[in-house]
């Protein structure tokens, strides 16, 4: 099924919906009362729109699930976080502008991540 628009993550469907995704995933820490959260989301809305298919963007409402922004150290809203392949690959707080989020969706969709036996025998070659 492909998602043109932001999905609600929860506490509850936070492994489901992000960690186990299939596409990468952009997720938003936000607050109902933050108001670069609010200036934000209609970006999150039309690039959710434009990269339907190839990326999920999912919101987290700190409020309403404050396990999930403690556990990831979600100090301050927006936070922008971005998940690959069950991997934390970038996570930064701060309203950013609609070309910079653009171009780290692109970065995320293009990112190869080494596979694990990969990693560790480049960590082996290290030594």
């Amino acid at each position: 099924m492909t998602v043109s628009a932001p999905i609600k993550v929860t506490d509850a469907t936070f492994e489901q919906e992000v960690v186990n995704s299939d596409l990468p995933v952009l997720v938003d820490f936000w607050a109902e009362w933050c108001g670069p959260c609010r200036s934000i989301a209609p970006v999150l809305d039309k690039l959710a729109a434009e990269y339907a298919g190839k990326v999920v963007i999912a919101k987290v409402n700190v409020d309403e699930n404050p396990a999930l922004a403690q556990g990831f150290q979600v100090m301050s809203i927006p936070n922008l976080m971005m998940v690959k392949e069950r991997t934390i690959v970038f996570n930064q707080p701060g309203a950013l502008p609609e070309p910079v989020m653009r171009d780290l969706i692109d970065q995320l969709i293009n990112l190869q991540l080494p596979e694990n036996g990969a990693e560790e025998a480049t960590a082996q070659d290290e030594e």
